[in-house]
């Protein structure tokens, strides 16, 4: 045996080189044979599983259904919006000063006319002094004027008395003529000085009297923004002192509905609508106004919608948020289907396999002795949960598959392979 060469001996036989190597070469096919032997076997048994999970356990699949039923199907637009009084008086101030009485409080009704609070009266009680002072004054000359007249006018007889006798001077005629006029023409001056001193009188009469702030209308007072020995300037702007709702047994709500809904949206449409306060109670009202004036907030175009409710137990209060639904369009007492059940295909099939099966998109799967049927239907009015059944081989209380269930887990439709059809 050669010892440098051990990989060409066998059992201490010496075997030639082409030998050795044909022999390695048989031994490289022979593994990859195997190595294919199981790659295959490995695929047929995973193939196997597959199928016994597609055919196998197809009889462990069952049904989650729902039944047809009779009702309303209401279709509707939704928005947020806030619960207000129809009608808030705003009482403000029409002059200055401080504030030195105050008779209404928060939800204090008041009565037209009724004092709310007043504001100190003593610098416009003195301008009013002063114009009756000016007024005085005006008529005082007014007299003094009139007894100069009385004189002027009998001057003026005298000389022309003297003038017919030509007992006097034509040029001293003239000038009692003259002073005569003057006289007259200052009385009038007098009579329209008085005139103007009564109305700065009348003037100062007016804002003494809107010193006391009062009630304009019977009401509520919603809101008061002002306390005692507080000054307010109404200078520029009159500032609001209180906020009367005329009825709160009557509110409004403010929505603010999208540019894609409010095309539906018509005068009295149904709205109802909720408030965090009474989260299990829905009020009910109806729309008003469509206002035109759009509202762009993050160019977000919307619309107000106005909508009136009752509110006799004074539920209700100024301010609180409302998430409404405004009724486009109802239908009562109809067939009406889940619309999950419109959207269910059996056994997993995609959309391009159902129209080649000679699927509608208005169908429903109906569970008729323990297996499921395909029904066209004619659809109406969507509320996106029910849907209105206009027509079709379907009726009320027939149960209709709305997904299936596998094992003790439940699996959408698209999760299932191709299923038989009837």
């Amino acid at each position: 045996m050669d010892a440098n060469n051990p990989g060409n001996s066998l059992l201490g036989v010496r075997l030639p080189d082409h030998a050795v190597n044909r022999l390695r070469g048989l031994v490289g096919i022979a593994r990859t044979h195997l190595v294919i032997s199981l790659a295959a076997i490995v695929a047929l048994i995973l193939a196997a599983s597959v199928a016994w999970w597609m055919f196998g356990s197809s009889a462990a699949v069952s049904y989650v259904t729902a039944p047809v039923t009779r009702g309303t199907v209401a279709r509707a637009a939704t928005a947020t919006g806030s619960v207000n009084p129809v009608l808030t008086i705003t009482v403000g101030s029409y002059v200055s000063g401080v504030i030195q009485e105050i008779d209404c409080d928060f939800n204090t009704r008041v009565k037209k006319g009724q004092l709310c609070a007043k504001i100190d009266a003593r610098p416009y009680q003195t301008i009013v002094e002063q114009n009756q002072a000016s007024v005085a004054t005006a008529k005082a000359q007014l007299l003094k004027d009139q007894a100069n007249l009385a004189y002027t006018e009998i001057d003026e007889k005298r000389y022309a008395g003297l003038i017919a006798k030509d007992a006097a001077s034509r040029d001293s005629y003239d000038i009692a003529v003259n002073a005569l006029n003057q006289a007259r023409a200052q009385v009038a001056v007098d009579q329209a000085t008085i005139g103007e001193r009564h109305a700065e009188l009348d003037a100062a009469t007016v804002s003494l009297g809107y010193t006391n702030i009062v009630a304009p209308v019977d009401g509520i007072v919603v809101s008061r923004n002002v306390t005692m020995g507080q000054t307010v300037a109404a200078s520029f702007q009159t500032p609001t002192l209180f906020l009367i709702a005329t009825d709160l047994s009557k509110m409004e709500v403010d929505t603010n509905v999208s540019e894609s809904d409010v095309g539906g949206v018509r005068v009295g449409n149904k709205a109802r609508f909720t408030v965090e306060a009474y989260p299990d109670k829905t009020f009910e009202g109806v729309v008003t106004q469509v206002r035109q004036a759009p509202q762009t907030v993050q160019n977000v175009v919307t619309y107000d919608v106005v909508a009136t409710v009752p509110n006799p137990q004074l539920l209700l209060m100024p301010g609180m948020t409302a998430t409404v639904r405004v009724i486009t369009a109802e239908r009562d007492d109809v067939l009406r289907a889940p619309d999950q059940a419109l959207r269910y295909v059996p056994g997993g099939l995609s959309a391009s396999s159902s129209e080649q099966a000679g699927a509608t998109p208005s169908q429903l799967w109906v569970l008729r002795d323990g297996r499921p049927m395909r029904v066209a239907v004619t659809t109406g009015l969507d509320d996106d949960s029910y849907t209105e059944i206009v027509g079709g081989d379907i009726k009320e209380g027939e149960r209709v598959i709305v997904s299936e269930r596998t094992g003790s887990s439940t699996k959408a439709a698209a999760a299932r392979p191709a299923m038989r059809f009837p």
